[in-house]
């Protein structure tokens, strides 16, 4: 299968702590892994789609981990490059109380901030639909900032669609300057096929919280289609063609871990459109999506397959399981 979507970003691996409390007092560990672009590209594999990731990783055990999983879940790893002398990056994730969780990072130097422009391949880009981009790769060092404006420039030059969506990480922007890095979302959404932010990151770069304010200030700039996740509530969309509306979360019983819940949400949202669906459509895929990923633990377990959403949305019934 032809590679679809291409996306770019740090993968890290994740030592989730096993009871609740301080991590001080926690003597045990599971090994996962993280990242918003892989967490995605997991998501669009499980429903069906050819993804490739551009990444850079340590010469050492853990990136050999990393590569061995993601490979393993589908997802074209062909174009990950390693890195001699730099680490795989790391963070703890810290289980406070139940719901709320602390991550730490310990990704400062790692493989990744030495992605640069020259890590990019012509080849992928030939043949890619889509380049999915986040707001955090721009922030882990300038090489990687230069590296996403390239790969915004290659997929112009292809004709690909640019989808971007903010996932802000504020403990890595403070070398930027709070002002130049809301000025650095405003200038990625104006270049977006597709901006996807959450209510509050539009309201940290626009300064407002109404729906069809920040839609009207990111068109302005250039952005075409857009759509706001409003949290459990509902999400919000408007097209270039300024067509709006508002889709209903899925109610979900209970939350188990939130993290990767916006990666699945971009997964089915762009899954959807592949697959010629509206936007309001694309949106409500997205939205069982995202409902199905914060029902389980860990950033990449809860992604469902097709059949999983069907079922979920009530589009097929499946027996018990025997």
């Amino acid at each position: 299968m032809e590679t679809e979507v291409i996306t770019l970003g740090e993968t890290m691996v994740v030592l989730e702590a096993t009871d609740i409390g301080p991590m001080k007092y926690t003597s045990y560990f599971q090994k996962r892994f993280g990242g918003a672009e892989s967490n995605f590209a997991i998501g669009m594999t499980k429903l069906g789609h050819a993804v490739a990731w551009i990444s850079k990783i340590g010469e050492d055990e853990l990136g050999e981990y990393l590569l061995h999983a993601i490979r393993g879940e589908g997802v074209d790893t062909s174009f990950v490059t390693t890195d001699a002398e730099a680490p795989t990056g790391l963070y703890f994730k810290e289980k406070r109380r139940p719901n709320q969780n602390h991550v730490h990072y310990y990704r400062a130097g790692s493989a990744a901030s030495k992605l640069s422009p020259d890590d990019l391949h012509e080849a992928v880009f030939s043949e890619g639909k889509i380049l999915h981009i986040t707001g955090i790769t721009p922030f882990l060092s300038e090489t990687c900032d230069e590296t996403v404006d390239r790969a915004i420039d290659r997929a112009r030059e292809n004709g690909l669609m640019v989808s971007f969506d903010p996932n802000l990480r504020f403990k890595i922007m403070q070398w930027y300057g709070e002002e130049q890095a809301k000025e650095r979302i405003r200038s990625l959404a104006a270049k977006s096929d597709l901006f996807l932010p959450g209510i509050d990151e539009a309201e940290w770069v626009y300064g407002t919280r109404d729906e069809q304010t920040i839609a009207a200030r990111a068109w302005k700039d250039g952005a075409k289609d857009i759509i706001i996740k409003n949290g459990a509530s509902h999400s919000y969309y408007a097209d270039r063609y300024r067509k709006e509306g508002s889709v209903p979360s899925y109610k979900v019983e209970e939350v188990v871990d939130p993290i990767g819940a916006g990666d699945g949400f971009a997964a089915g949202v762009i899954a959807g459109l592949l697959e010629g669906e509206s936007l309001e459509e694309a949106v409500r895929l997205g939205s069982a999506v995202g409902a199905l990923v914060v029902s389980s633990p860990g950033d990449i377990e809860g992604l469902p397959t097709r059949a999983e959403v069907e079922a979920f949305t009530g589009k097929t019934t499946t027996d018990v399981s025997r």
